[in-house]
């Protein structure tokens, strides 16, 4: 049964990837510099969003991993795997009219659904590895930003206080746009707000925070077995998706006004 889903899965996931590939039709891609925005070049040709706007961003770094991102394609171009290019195409054309703030409080929501919280209570070995694997990150997070949470057992959200919102919300909006579409695209990659931030602050590495946010879905492989092929593969498609997340979070971050307190310990 297992199989066939997974079977099911592939299938899509296949005709997908192939829906967003075309071959690579240029030689080079470069940066060029323009009234302090930077913008990509395919050639001699200017990179463009969907919608027909103009490629460009405001950090020369991300400028040059984008276009590391489109010099690595080979003979086609697999989009899918371009996580800095469709994040840039988001930002610039933004086709669901998020503003700032809409964002952040969709992020902020998020944490009532948040992985590190919802144990188990159903095998106490599960539940062993998930308190001693989650619950450091959880009170990382009560101590850095001063807030409380609770973890539960059961299907029900957690309560999360209004005070903790807030708190979050301060946190987030004192980054850019650009930045807490990052933090977006993290947290629905690894449905975790707290891992998305203890990456973002450098307190675990990306390949940590995918295997804790992996943590029950690899106990049950352990027992139950898995497709090892879509296993690794879902794996490193995560951590491809959050390390492009945090890397545009900290290219897009010139300036933050709200800073919580340092990291205590060294969690990684």
């Amino acid at each position: 049964m297992h199989y066939f889903k997974y079977k099911r899965f592939a299938t899509a996931f296949s005709i997908v990837r192939n829906m967003a590939t075309v071959k690579r039709f240029y030689r080079k891609a470069n940066i060029l510099s323009s009234s302090g925005k930077f913008e990509i070049t395919l050639d001699q040709r200017k990179l463009k969003t969907p919608q027909g706007k103009i490629f460009e961003v405001d950090s020369k770094p991300l400028a040059l991993a984008i276009a590391a991102e489109w010099d690595s394609q080979k003979e086609v171009i697999d989009r899918s795997n371009m996580h800095l290019t469709a994040l840039c195409n988001t930002v610039i054309d933004n086709p669901h009219k998020h503003t700032k703030l809409d964002m952040v409080n969709y992020i902020v929501n998020c944490l009532e659904m948040d992985t590190v919280l919802f144990h188990s209570n159903e095998s106490d070995e599960l539940y062993k590895l998930q308190t001693e694997n989650w619950d450091p990150l959880v009170q990382w997070f009560c101590d850095n930003y001063s807030v409380n949470l609770t973890k539960t057992k059961s299907i029900e959200t957690p309560t999360v206080p209004i005070e903790t919102k807030a708190v979050l919300i301060r946190h987030l909006m004192s980054y850019n746009c650009s930045a807490v579409h990052g933090f977006m695209y993290g947290v629905d990659a690894i449905k975790s707000v707290i891992l998305t931030l203890a990456a973002a602050e450098r307190v675990i590495s990306i390949q940590e925070a995918v295997k804790l946010s992996r943590l029950e879905e690899d106990f049950q492989a352990s027992h139950w077995g898995s497709v090892e092929w879509f296993h690794d593969q879902n794996k490193y498609d995560l951590q491809a998706r959050l390390a492009a997340a945090i890397l545009f979070v900290h290219l897009n971050s010139y300036s933050v006004t709200y800073r919580p307190k340092s990291n205590i310990g060294n969690m990684g």
